[in-house]
């Protein structure tokens, strides 16, 4: 059964040589476990299959099938690839999150106020950032996801205990 939640597992770059070989960001917790989860999907439904995977530097060059010389390559660069949720394994840590299951969780204090929702988590280099939309409705507010602001995940229940910030609980900086 599907729910239709797809996963980002990775991004074509840059095309490698002239035979159709992309280079490719995994975001997966192990790079070339890309290659394990089948056929990975594009935004707009194109399925490649990965044929042959190997490390760089700070990358990893994929042949897809169906690419075979540079300019098909060279079509694909900033191209996102996607899976089912469903295909991901579970979580295998207790404080071990898939991003796409925080979208939409209540963000509450410890006393169990209600402050706002998940909107979502980005990453802009130094660690994730939780994207909060205030009970009111306003601006957004972005909180470092790290035991200091975030204490408590209760995926079953619903909802994250964060510390609040001022703009949260609806007070003037």
């Amino acid at each position: 059964m599907t729910n239709g939640v797809r996963i980002c597992l990775g991004q074509i770059g840059a095309a490698h040589g002239v035979a159709g070989e992309v280079r490719l960001r995994s975001f997966t917790a192990e790079p070339a476990a890309i290659a394990s989860y089948g056929p990975l999907e594009t935004e707009d439904g194109r399925v490649f299959l990965i044929e042959s995977l190997r490390v760089a530097k700070d990358h990893l060059i994929a042949r897809l099938a169906g690419v075979h010389d540079r300019d098909a390559a060279r079509g694909l660069a900033n191209t996102k690839l996607y899976v089912p949720r469903e295909r991901l394994p579970a979580p295998g840590e207790p404080d071990e999150f898939y991003h796409v299951d925080l979208v939409g969780l209540a963000v509450v204090d410890a006393a169990g106020n209600r402050l706002g929702t998940v909107l979502a988590i980005h990453n802009f280099g130094a660690g994730d950032l939780i994207e909060v939309r205030g009970q009111d409705g306003g601006a957004t507010e972005l909180l470092p996801f790290d035991e200091a602001h975030v204490p408590q995940v209760d995926i079953a229940a619903g909802r994250i205990v964060v510390v609040p910030t001022r703009a949260l609980v609806g007070k003037d900086n």
